[in-house]
């Protein structure tokens, strides 16, 4: 064991003094501890909330490395240590009483006229129109076309992303031990004039998703992968699949999904 240990927080009040708690009680255990990614670490720890995990997880470029989070935000959901619970969190990992939940990403490739690039998130890929216009968008799913959607976008998510933007318009939760993909419509349009799916769509893990803007009406389009905004012009085709990387999320040995979901949502 390489006994350092990583932490990472925003800069919120509560998040810092927990920081500096933390620290100074893994120096008391033995750990070394590093305020920058270190690739040499056995554990990356997230102090903030969901936001604050995510941006972790982009700035350390999806590490191997496990991550934990302690939850000083709002709902918590991917870190789920509170941080009055240090101390058994530490006895905890030195006990080795923990899973290691991993958790496929969702690997968005945006093909335009000058080239393509590939973006890689953990929740979901949102596809949506420039200015908060309506966009319409051509839907495939494994090379068969599914529909002309029209609307204010489409949200591509995973298992784990189901709880996050998907869930607030109305996509179905989904366990994170099933390895799926989902698409929800955001803002269908359904009249005579365009017919849109007004629920979501599950599809299998090794599906292909593939969708294309309709560049007669829409020349940018709108690509936010968990949270972050990508703007691109000209889009070919823009195709999302789960990827084989993944992220190592450590949990409680306590940890269950549906516990989890009534706790934050019910």
């Amino acid at each position: 064991m390489s006994k350092i240990i990583t932490l990472n927080s925003n800069n919120v009040k509560k998040s810092l003094e927990t920081r500096e708690l933390l620290h100074k009680k893994l120096v008391e255990v033995g750990f070394n501890v590093d305020y920058e990614y270190n690739p040499q670490a056995e554990l990356i720890i997230s102090i903030g909330g969901d936001g604050c995990f995510l941006q972790t997880v982009r700035d350390y470029n999806i590490p191997n490395i496990p991550l934990v989070g302690i939850n000083t935000g709002h709902l918590g959901f991917f870190p789920d240590i509170s941080p009055d619970n240090i101390d058994s969190f530490i006895k905890s990992y030195l006990e080795k009483d923990y899973i290691i939940q991993e958790l496929p990403l969702i690997q968005t490739k945006v093909i335009t006229s000058k080239g393509s690039c590939d973006i890689f998130g953990i929740n979901e890929a949102v596809i949506k129109g420039d200015n908060s216009r309506t966009i319409h968008l051509k839907l495939n799913i494994n090379n068969k076309h599914v529909q002309n959607f029209s609307g204010d976008g489409l949200i591509v998510s995973t298992s784990a992303g189901s709880t996050a933007y998907n869930y607030a318009v109305g996509g179905s939760i989904v366990d994170t031990s099933l390895n799926v993909i989902q698409v929800a419509p955001i803002s269908p349009i359904n009249t005579n004039a365009y017919r849109c799916f007004t629920s979501s769509i599950i599809c299998s893990h090794d599906s292909l998703v593939n969708i294309c803007p309709e560049c007669e009406f829409e020349n940018s389009t709108l690509v936010v992968v968990d949270g972050l905004q990508y703007n691109f012009n000209e889009i070919d085709n823009i195709r999302l699949s789960i990827s084989d990387r993944k992220i190592k999320l450590l949990r409680t040995s306590s940890y269950e999904f549906w516990s989890r979901v009534c706790e934050k949502f019910l």
